[in-house]
């Protein structure tokens, strides 16, 4: 019989995620941010438009939904700037967010899938997305957008390869 031992962690020796190196993503991927909010910016002003020929008097929220697109701009460049990712020894990490940060650490034993997408604004730019799937998950847990595509597909092939491990 084994004798089973419960003892305390010091805490302050645990590794600390905060120390990692992590990778932006790339540069490119803010003009496809950008693209996209411009076209939601044509749609918002094409409904203005719309309403500005129907009724004069709605003309002054146009200067309020142009603004509220410039903040819209704003939280982007904030959220593309804090998104990055890492891949230690036994696990991925990734750090998104506005006003907070938000830091995923997935272990690699608990990633069941792995895909790659290609967007049409991201082929425009060589640009990939990897999406990580877990145990009990109904979506990907990680997706990292912004990777150039080969280095995505090399971030598959390393996890795929992580996987086969973890079940041999």
């Amino acid at each position: 019989m084994e004798n089973f031992t419960n003892e305390t962690l010091d805490i302050n020796q645990l590794p600390r995620y905060e120390t990692v190196q992590f990778t932006a993503l790339h540069p490119s991927y803010w003009r496809i941010i950008l693209l996209q909010l411009l076209i939601v910016l044509c749609m918002i002003l094409a409904v203005i438009a719309y309403v500005a020929l129907m009724q004069t008097e709605l003309i002054p929220y146009m200067g309020f939904l142009t603004g509220t697109w410039v903040l819209g701009v704003f939280l982007a460049r904030i959220s593309f700037k804090k998104k990055a990712f890492a891949f230690r020894e036994h696990d991925v990490l990734y750090r998104s967010g506005v006003i907070a940060t938000n830091t995923i650490v997935i272990p690699y034993n608990r990633i069941q899938h792995v895909a790659l997408h290609e967007g049409v604004f991201s082929r425009m730019f060589g640009l990939a997305k990897i999406e990580i799937f877990t145990a009990g998950g109904n979506s990907g847990d990680i997706e990292i957008p912004g990777i150039e595509k080969i280095q995505a597909e090399n971030i598959k092939q390393l996890l795929m390869g992580k996987i086969q491990k973890e079940l041999s």
